[in-house]
């Protein structure tokens, strides 16, 4: 059955727009999963922009689905992890200057120390993600470092600008998702996904789960966290 994670990182970007101490992430991973969440992903940059050191330990301490930490292939976070255990890791690019997470990772061109990577966090017991682009050759090298699970970029699909351009997004992603499944890898699916453009990326076969964060807490600002996570669970159904 196909779960929800939902990303909780822009509770604590409202937070730190004023450096005070609410919102709070935690209370709202809760509420999240009391709306049906089956996960709670969190982004650790290393700006400390939105979710800080304090968040990821607690949220180890108290949520009950699963944690997925996102995080850079650094040795900072890679320390972080080792020590916090969160279920898994998904690894994932990251520039200062970015607003947000602009691609997939580039699994390909750093195969030598990714491999590295992920035998440090896998032989940890936290097993990997690899957040990349519907690439046959980056989800060829993610294959390789031993990585248990990619997660397949769908920005691109979530910003076509017409319908046309939308179905050719959504094919690529079919492809990489079959391309992945044959390599014997599990698949999750996330960025720029909303309640108007996720049912068909939830209708991939083979999709595990889709990592949703904006799009939820947007919504939640208006009607709640609880609420804005069922109605995302019936848009993945297409009963929205």
């Amino acid at each position: 059955m196909l779960t929800l994670g939902v990303n909780i990182d822009h509770v604590a970007t409202i937070r730190q727009a004023r450096r005070t101490v609410e919102p709070d992430p935690i209370a709202a991973a809760a509420l999240a999963e009391l709306g049906g969440a089956d996960g709670i992903t969190v982004h650790l940059r290393e700006d400390r922009r939105h979710i800080q050191d304090r968040d990821v330990r607690l949220l180890r301490q108290t949520v009950r689905t699963h944690l997925n930490l996102e995080m850079a292939p650094t040795e900072e976070m890679i320390a972080i992890a080792l020590e916090i255990k969160p279920d898994y890791v998904t690894l994932v690019p990251e520039k200062r200057e970015e607003v947000t997470t602009e691609g997939g990772i580039d699994v390909k061109s750093n195969l030598e120390r990714f491999c590295g990577v992920v035998e440090r966090l896998q032989g940890g017991g936290i097993p990997v993600s690899w957040f990349i682009d519907a690439d046959a050759a980056q989800i060829e090298a993610a294959c390789s470092t031993g990585a248990k699970f990619i997660e397949l970029h769908t920005g691109e699909y979530a910003e076509a600008s017409n319908e046309e351009t939308r179905a050719h997004e959504l094919e690529v992603l079919k492809k990489g998702c079959e391309q992945a499944l044959s390599l014997g890898l599990r698949v999750n699916a996330g960025h720029g996904l909303t309640y108007w453009n996720v049912y068909p990326v939830a209708c991939l076969p083979g999709m595990e789960e889709l990592n949703i964060g904006h799009t939820i807490i947007s919504r939640a600002v208006l009607v709640g966290i609880e609420r804005a996570t069922r109605e995302m669970k019936l848009a993945m159904r297409g009963q929205l």
